[in-house]
């Protein structure tokens, strides 16, 4: 029997697997399938016992068959739709559900990059073009900031960054961390749902900033416990006299230049593992390529079903500095 006769007799279609080219995916008709093999169901063509519909199944178990010689394997499908309910085609319904499915069974998440450094480095540039190339891969992503001033607390911040009113250092330092903490749950609940979070600034912002007033760095690092860990953090390297070359510069509370030298030497002190260092002064196009080959690199993370939510545990402990930092 030919194939395509093989196709209209169990009521399937096949369809150009998107991973494999030349490989076909083919779907049974009827509630479901299942592994188990009947006797009397007998493939025309290879001789193999075909699975049969499993009645009243709501989702089947894995299966494959054989088509031209070659294994079809299939994830977990779940019952055709009905007719009257749903316009879909049974096999789009079907090959959806399928690809939800092998989603759910790789244990798929999102990842977390953050994009640190000094103010005017670049960060919030770089940002936008990470976020619009991993868009055009195809990839979940969206691009978050921090101070987020758009919550009741970051409209405080936003006031008093820009000079309108006057803030204790302490009080403002745990409204910095209160304004990450108002995000934490959304945060969590898009990672693991396999969106991608690229992040201008985080908790390490805050410690160095604080810090470089005077504060105490452990007493910084104290109300971030318990915030989500980045899988990556890409810190743009530019010394504070470049940066206060570039446009904008000084419109802001922190935007000095001796304070700014300050934080630079606070962010050193945080280096952990995750961090990856890229030099914030080459042309932009060089650096933006820099930080795709860096984002991209750490693309495995996104199969990792574990977040790791204390966020300063590396920081007990110096590291060793960079060289050349």
């Amino acid at each position: 029997m030919a194939a395509r006769e093989v196709e209209e007799e169990v009521g399937s279609e096949f369809l150009e697997s998107p991973k494999a080219k030349g490989t076909r995916w083919g779907f049974w008709n009827g509630r479901g399938v299942s592994p188990r093999v009947s006797a009397a169901a007998t493939d025309a063509v290879t001789g193999r016992a075909k699975p049969p519909p499993l009645a009243g199944s709501d989702l089947a178990e894995p299966f494959s068959f054989r088509v031209d010689s070659r294994i079809v394997n299939f994830g977990r499908v779940g019952p055709l739709r009905h007719p009257k309910i749903c316009p879909c085609s049974p096999i789009r319904c079907s090959f959806r559900q399928m690809q939800m499915n092998t989603a759910h069974n790789d244990n798929s998440r999102g990842s977390l990059i953050v994009l640190e450094g000094l103010d005017r480095s670049g960060k919030t540039s770089q940002s936008n073009r990470l976020v619009t190339f991993l868009k055009e891969k195809g990839l979940s992503v969206e691009l978050w900031r921090f101070p987020d001033r758009s919550t009741s607390t970051g409209q405080m911040i936003s006031a008093y960054l820009a000079n309108e009113s006057q803030l204790d250092d302490r009080a403002i330092h745990l409204l910095f961390s209160a304004n990450r903490w108002e995000k934490r749950s959304l945060m969590e609940s898009k990672v693991m749902s396999g969106t991608s979070l690229i992040i201008d600034r985080y908790s390490y912002s805050g410690v160095a900033f604080s810090a470089a007033k005077g504060l105490d760095v452990e007493w910084c690092k104290a109300p971030e416990v318990g915030l989500i860990a980045p899988d990556l953090v890409i810190y743009l390297d530019i010394s504070a006299e470049k940066a206060a070359e570039r446009g904008g510069y000084g419109t802001e509370r922190y935007e000095k230049l001796e304070f700014q030298k300050k934080v630079a030497e606070h962010y050193r002190t945080l280096y952990d593992a995750s961090w990856k260092i890229v030099d914030g002064d080459l042309p932009v196009e060089t650096l933006e390529e820099q930080i795709r080959e860096l984002a991209l690199g750490y693309k495995q993370r996104f199969r990792h079903n574990n977040l790791n939510p204390r966020l300063v545990a590396a920081w007990k402990k110096p590291l060793a500095k960079i060289s050349g930092l």
